[in-house]
C-alpha cells in the first residue's frame, strides 16, 4: 500500500467517525430542543421501550443495575423553557401550558380546602407519525414529575404486542407488568386502536380492561397516554365507555409545514455540527417538499431525519474521492450532495 492509499484510507476513518458521531448524537426527540439533555433526561429516555426492542413485559425485568432510579423534579421553569424551543406543535404547547395551570390551581384549592372537581389526565394525542407524540408524552411525564403528581416520571413506551398474548390468561399478566414498569410514571400506548380486536379469539380487550382497571386504581400515581391516527383513535375511545369516561383530554398533533421540517433539518445539522452551502439551503427544501407530497407516509419530522441520512452519505461518497480534506469540507453540505441525494445527478 503506498503512501497516497493510506492517507485515503485516514481520511475515510475521519468520514466514518464523524458521520457514525453525528448520528448517535440524534436523540429520539431529533426535531427538538436544539440537543440540550436536562438533568436526568438521559436516563429517561433510555428506559423508554423501542419498538424493535423486546415487549416491555419481557423487557422490564431488568438486573439490579439496570434498575431506574428515582430522579428529583426539574424545575418548572426550565421544562417550560425546553417546551417553547421545540419546532411548530403550536396548539399541543398552548393546550399543556393550560393543562399546567389546571392542575397548579387544582393543588391550590385542595390545600384551602375547597372543593374540586374530578381531574382525569390522561390523554390522547393524535396526529400522523412523526407529529412529536412520543416526545411529547415523556414531555408530560416528566412535568407531571415536577408539578409532584408522578413520583418518577418516567416513561414506558408499548403498542399492542407489548400488551396483548397468545393464549387465554396471558395477556392481563403481560399488560400487568407493563403497568408494575410504568408506576409513578407515564405509560404511553402508541397504535392502540390496534387493541381493539377482529376476532372472537382476540385478546386486545383483556389488556383494555387491565388497562382501565390501574387507571382506577392507581389514579394517583400512573398516567396513560394512548396515541395514533386521528380517525382511527376516535372510534377507539368511543368504542367502549370505560375509555371514554377516563380520556377527555385530546391533544391533535398537527403536520410540520415545509418551513418547521426546514427549520429541523437545520436542527439536525447544529447536532452533528454540520453547515449548508448556501446554494444548497433552497435545495434541501425542494427535497422536503418534493418527498413530503404524502405527509402520512413521508412521516413529518422522521422523513426530515431520512432526508438528513441521505445526504450525509452522498456527502461522505464525495469527500472518500477527495485527495485533501479539510475541517470545513467535513461540517459542509453542497448543493452536489442534495442533489446526488435527490437522485437529480449521477
Amino acid at each position: 500500500m503506498d503512501r497516497k492509499d493510506e492517507i485515503i484510507l485516514q481520511q475515510l476513518d475521519v468520514i466514518r467517525s464523524m458521520t457514525e458521531t453525528s448520528l448517535s448524537r440524534m436523540g429520539s426527540d431529533f426535531w427538538g430542543a436544539a440537543g440540550v439533555t436536562k438533568p436526568g433526561a438521559a436516563s429517561r429516555q433510555d428506559n423508554t421501550d423501542r419498538k424493535d426492542q423486546p415487549p416491555a413485559a419481557d423487557a422490564g425485568e431488568k438486573a439490579p443495575e439496570e434498575q431506574e432510579q428515582e430522579l428529583p423534579p426539574e424545575k418548572m421553569e426550565d421544562l417550560l423553557a425546553e417546551l417553547d424551543t421545540y419546532i411548530g406543535l403550536a396548539a399541543v404547547k398552548e393546550e399543556v401550558h393550560n393543562l399546567i395551570n389546571m392542575v397548579q390551581v387544582y393543588k391550590m384549592r385542595k390545600e384551602h380546602n375547597l372543593p374540586t372537581t374530578d381531574m382525569s389526565l390522561h390523554m390522547v394525542f393524535t396526529g400522523n407519525p412523526g407529529t412529536g407524540k412520543t416526545m411529547m408524552a415523556r414531555m408530560m411525564a416528566r412535568i407531571y414529575r415536577s408539578l409532584g403528581i408522578l413520583s418518577k416520571g418516567q416513561l414506558v413506551e408499548v403498542d399492542r404486542s407489548g400488551l396483548v398474548a397468545g393464549y387465554v390468561g396471558q395477556t392481563a399478566l403481560k399488560t400487568q407488568k407493563v403497568i408494575e414498569k410504568a408506576m409513578g410514571g407515564v405509560l404511553f400506548v402508541d397504535e392502540a386502536y390496534a387493541l381493539n380486536g377482529k376476532s372472537e379469539n382476540d385478546f386486545g380487550q383483556e389488556a383494555i380492561d387491565t388497562l382501565l382497571k390501574a387507571m382506577e386504581d392507581h389514579r394517583d400515581d400512573l398516567v396513560v397516554i394512548v396515541a395514533g391516527y386521528t380517525d382511527l383513535m376516535d372510534k377507539f375511545i368511543h368504542s367502549n365507555p370505560g375509555l371514554e369516561s377516563r380520556f377527555n383530554r385530546f391533544l391533535e398533533f398537527a403536520d410540520y409545514s415545509p418551513d418547521e421540517m426546514l427549520a429541523i433539518f437545520h436542527m439536525q445539522c447544529k447536532k452533528g455540527c454540520y453547515q449548508l452551502s448556501e446554494d444548497a439551503e433552497e435545495l434541501v427544501r425542494d427535497y422536503i417538499v418534493e418527498e413530503n407530497a404524502d405527509p402520512e407516509t413521508f412521516g413529518n419530522a422522521r422523513g426530515v431525519r431520512n432526508i438528513f441520512e441521505n445526504i450525509l452519505v452522498q456527502q461522505n461518497n464525495r469527500l472518500a474521492r477527495m485527495e485533501h480534506i479539510t475541517r470545513e469540507d467535513l461540517m459542509t453540505i453542497t448543493a452536489e450532495d442534495v442533489l446526488h441525494a435527490r437522485g437529480k445527478i449521477d
